[in-house]
């Protein structure tokens, strides 16, 4: 493999980086295959499995969130344990607990397309308080269907989606600035905006003059963490990839990479790798909401949901909004500027003191790295190499700090340590590079199995990195782990970056596509995580919080059933009256008081899914039953002993019959004569 490479390397660079992209499979094929045991890991440490074991009982340090890519959800492990805690749906349906099917949570894919029970997840960033992780809530991306959600890391449960009007492709998001004032979000594919309500109809032909990106600048309550499109800055019709804000002196900046700066509409791979150099986009976020608040912003229409989740009644609400508010920075001096970056730049990430900022081109053969003391010197002197769209490009040089010589092929995605060094990954050559922020030399390297894309440090984007674990994820997993047919698990792989040369820990597999991962300390997220619901504070209308309260009810050809669940029994657990095509509503409510004591609820023929009911809240099962018959339902989640006698069940009628309706749980048993006692 490495006699491969460096041949790509002593060809033109130009034809050998886009030739190494696009033999990214032949480069992966040469490395170690070849059965069990072959692509043994160089660097692994050889007390790889003390440091990563932790012993029954015992809790990891971190909490890492992983995105799922396409299966929309988020899934959260342990480190250094590498242990699966937890997957939390956001985009998707999901039959373990019933998001997205029971009542309560279908509202939360609602979307101006209708109901949308999918999305390709890519990007979860953590809220921040002066600049650091806070463990509040994990804010993530829906890719496809433009949308960012929120998930509440007290109850680990999504809680608001938002979707993104004037996008396509919400790939470049989303991105906190650093006391959470504004989650920010590009689009990934530009398209023709409907600027006066009429048509947004183009022809492909009219790509570079009417096609349009646009930044949108999502406001966050400080307290609620509940989300507003405050406004957007519509840009040129550029390809927008990925974001990272400012900390320290750039605070109040954030960037964003951009390729297919050609405009091409058509074979990109090709069309969108002509230029020498795309943009590293940088816009003042403080200064675009000073112009917004100025009265600078125009207004055109907009046709957007947004959805969120009371946990007073349990109950999802969609709000449909139908305006929105942007800016053109040809109208705001100082608002934003292009730095020229090579090429098909991937990611973007601001060192921990916010003075450098990395550029990872995928098809560059050197790691650009620029200053954020010269990008404002430049300002001054107005060091500019022309404009785009009325917007100034620096010249090069007049930003750039210097370059990282040969790091590897592919770059896609760079940390930090906290300690002055820098972690890139290269996709093409497989590997993790460390290198110097100080004097931009390579430093050490260890082979990934194979083709990572992003990284995560815990805390590696903040000012203030947990400088001791590298998590890399790879796209590729060949030989990693058993063979499951065609398609394997994605490999994860724990890296200790505490001394001076990296050394392997761990393999795990990663549940669909991990883009991206945050990683916090456990402390900040554990110590807040709720137990249950209290039982009196449930809001929702249909609860009910003692068994003699429960009953069935018809109108019309709705028939509505509340009942309880609790350790080990329905109630009520005997229902007849319900007829052939009713619609019957099932509102359960969990009355256990107890931390982990949820209770399913699921109903023979049910078309949706059961749904999961935590202690002291309230789920909505729907069921319209199609034949006649007595039909059982259950308990789906292990709660006790007694688990296989937590059932009941529900005679259905022929249409038209005059069964009445009426409900029971057992009938009352004598108290059984007191013995007498035997000497």
């Amino acid at each position: 493999m490495e006699t491969l490479i460096n041949k790509f390397r002593k060809m033109a660079p130009k034809a050998a980086l886009l030739m190494a992209v696009t033999a990214g499979a032949a480069l992966q094929s040469c490395n170690k295959m070849g059965g069990e045991g072959a692509a043994t890991a160089e660097g692994l440490d050889t007390d790889a499995a003390s440091k990563v074991y932790v012993a029954p009982g015992k809790h990891d340090e971190l909490y890492s969130f992983l995105s799922g890519g396409f299966n929309g959800q988020v899934s959260v492990y342990g480190i250094p344990s590498g242990r699966l805690l937890k997957i939390i749906p956001v985009f998707s349906q999901f039959p373990e607990n019933g998001y997205g099917y029971n009542e309560e949570t279908k509202a939360m894919l609602n979307t101006s397309h209708g109901f949308i029970p999918w999305d390709d997840l890519h990007h979860p960033k953590l809220s921040r308080t002066d600049g650091m992780a806070d463990g509040r809530w994990l804010f993530v991306n829906g890719n496809n269907t433009p949308r960012v959600a929120r998930v509440d890391l007290k109850t680990f449960e999504t809680v608001e989606i938002m979707e993104i009007p004037n996008s396509a492709g919400n790939h470049c998001s989303p991105y906190p600035t650093n006391n959470n004032e504004y989650v920010i979000a590009g689009t990934r594919f530009s398209v023709p905006l409907d600027m006066e309500g009429k048509t947004a109809d183009v022809s492909m032909n009219e790509y570079k003059d009417k096609f349009k990106g646009s930044i949108s600048f999502v406001k966050v309550d400080k307290e609620t963490g509940d989300m507003e499109l405050d406004f957007q800055v519509l840009v040129p019709g550029f390809d927008y990839d990925l974001a990272n804000g400012g900390k320290g002196p750039s605070t109040d900046w954030v960037f964003f990479t951009t390729y297919n700066t050609e405009r091409s509409n058509t074979l990109k791979e090709l069309g969108a790798s002509q230029n020498d150099k795309d943009y590293l986009a940088a816009i003042n976020w403080k200064l675009a909401a000073k112009y917004a608040a100025e009265g600078k912003a125009h207004e055109m229409p907009a046709n957007y949901y947004h959805n969120k989740m009371d946990h007073g009644t349990f109950q999802a609400k969609s709000t449909i909004k139908k305006k929105v508010r942007y800016l053109l920075p040809e109208e705001c001096p100082g608002m934003m500027y292009l730095i020229p970056a090579p090429k098909s730049p991937h990611g973007i990430d601001v060192d921990p003191t916010g003075e450098y900022m990395v550029v990872n081109g995928k098809l560059a053969s050197s790691l650009p790295v620029f200053s954020f003391s010269k990008m404002q010197q430049a300002i001054k002197d107005k060091a500019f190499d022309g404009e785009v769209s009325g917007i100034p490009v620096f010249k090069y040089d007049a930003v750039l700090q210097g370059e990282v010589k040969e790091p590897g092929l592919g770059p896609l995605h760079t940390e930090f340590d906290g300690k002055g060094n820098a972690y890139s990954t290269m996709f093409v050559s497989s590997e993790v590079v460390k290198w110097s922020l100080k004097d931009l030399q390579v430093k050490d390297r260890i082979p990934v199995y194979y083709s990572p894309g992003h990284l995560m440090i815990p805390g590696g984007d903040t000012e203030k990195p947990y400088g001791k674990y590298l998590v890399v994820m790879n796209k590729i997993t060949k030989d990693r782990f058993l063979p499951t047919g065609p398609e394997l698990m994605h490999s994860a792989q724990l890296i200790d970056i505490s001394g001076d040369k990296m050394k392997m820990l761990l393999d795990f597999p990663t549940v669909a596509e991990p883009h991206y991962a945050q990683g916090i300390k456990a402390d900040l997220v554990a110590a807040n995580s709720a137990k249950f619901y209290k039982l009196d504070e449930n809001k929702h209308p249909q609860a009910v919080k003692n068994e003699k309260d429960v009953n069935v009810t018809r109108k019309g050809n709705v028939v509505t059933v509340k009942m309880t669940a609790i350790r080990s029994h329905l109630t009520p657990d005997n229902i007849e009256g319900v007829q052939v095509g009713d619609t019957v509503y099932f509102h359960v409510t969990n009355l256990e008081q107890d931390w982990d004591v949820p209770h399913g609820f699921a109903v023979m023929g049910a078309n949706n899914a059961e749904t999961l009911i935590m202690p002291g809240a309230t789920q909505t099962l729907k069921w319209v039953p199609k034949q006649e018959g007595v039909f059982p339902f259950y308990c789906t989640d292990f709660c006790s002993a007694l688990h296989q006698e937590m059932q009941g069940y529900v005679r259905v009628s022929p249409k038209g019959s005059k069964v009445p309706v009426k409900f029971s749980t057992g009938e009352p048993k004598p108290v059984p004569p007191a013995t007498a006692s035997v000497n």
